[in-house]
């Protein structure tokens, strides 16, 4: 297990050597390391989001010879047209499961943001016998009959209260989203891409019975610079298990893969 000094140190020699790809040779991490053993990433966003929050990173990785699959959840993004009532987190769960088993993927790295830490732990209930190492990046950490709301911040249990009072399929980002969960020339960038989330996936409360920590290779990297307590306790959680490996980006906002892809690449890669 790793902490956080011993994070930073490493981040900054690794750039310092050229470690971070970015520095010898813009979008190409590990050119020569990742074309020798190719690997499977299934990058799965959170709430509001869709696949398009990943294309920095994703970029990074297939340049780098990997094969990537960022994936838009049903209701969000350009998928935002099948927004209803009736989705909730088992489908964005099936939604995960089904892209895993219909494109015969093994040995994936599984990684999980914010609120897909709950879409992750479900999938894996599934698919765990093809996943061969997970990071959860500023991800929930779920344990069985947890419910989105059991968790969240204030701001967004009252989005979602006023969605289910209004009858709504789906409920927006709350007051200053953007502001305090990315750096301010990503600002327009992300308000002008997110889409209402289903209400339902916050409804339902996750069925568990403890595929994730079944997983040989575990990784939850912590982002300080958005304050959120519930992330904090997970990686509390994290690095009093000796299973897990931690580390935290102290620098950069909740939305590390715009922030900072560069490093968010590199620290998915060498968890893999």
């Amino acid at each position: 297990m790793r902490n956080s000094g011993i994070t930073r140190r490493r981040m900054l020699r690794s750039a310092a050597a050229g470690g971070l790809a970015a520095a010898a040779a813009p979008g190409v991490i590990g050119a020569a390391r990742a074309q020798s053993t190719r690997k499977t990433f299934v990058l799965i966003s959170g709430t509001f989001c869709g696949g398009w929050i990943w294309r920095r990173v994703a970029d990074r990785l297939e340049q780098a010879g990997h094969k990537v699959f960022a994936p838009s959840l049903t209701g969000l993004a350009e998928r935002s047209h099948l927004l209803s009532k009736d989705i909730n987190l088992d489908t964005h769960i099936a939604d995960v499961v089904n892209l895993i088993q219909w494109e015969s993927l093994d040995s994936v790295c599984l990684v999980a943001w914010s609120y897909a830490g709950f879409i992750g732990a479900g999938a894996l209930e599934s698919i765990g016998n093809r996943v061969s190492s997970i990071v959860w990046l500023d991800a929930f950490l779920p344990t069985d009959g947890q419910k989105l709301p059991d968790l969240s911040a204030e701001p967004m249990r009252n989005a979602v209260q006023t969605a289910v009072e209004r009858g709504t399929a789906g409920f927006g980002p709350p007051p200053k989203w953007g502001v305090v969960a990315v750096a301010e020339r990503d600002q327009p960038f992300v308000l002008s891409r997110a889409t209402a989330h289903p209400v339902g996936t916050y409804l339902q409360p996750v069925k568990l019975s403890g595929a994730l920590e079944k997983v040989a290779k575990k990784t939850y990297i912590r982002l300080p610079k958005f304050p959120q307590p519930v992330f904090d306790k997970a990686l509390a959680d994290c690095k009093g298990n000796k299973s897990w490996v931690t580390f935290e980006l102290s620098d950069v906002g909740h939305m590390a893969m715009l922030d900072a892809p560069e490093r968010v690449s590199e620290l998915i890669l060498q968890a893999a």
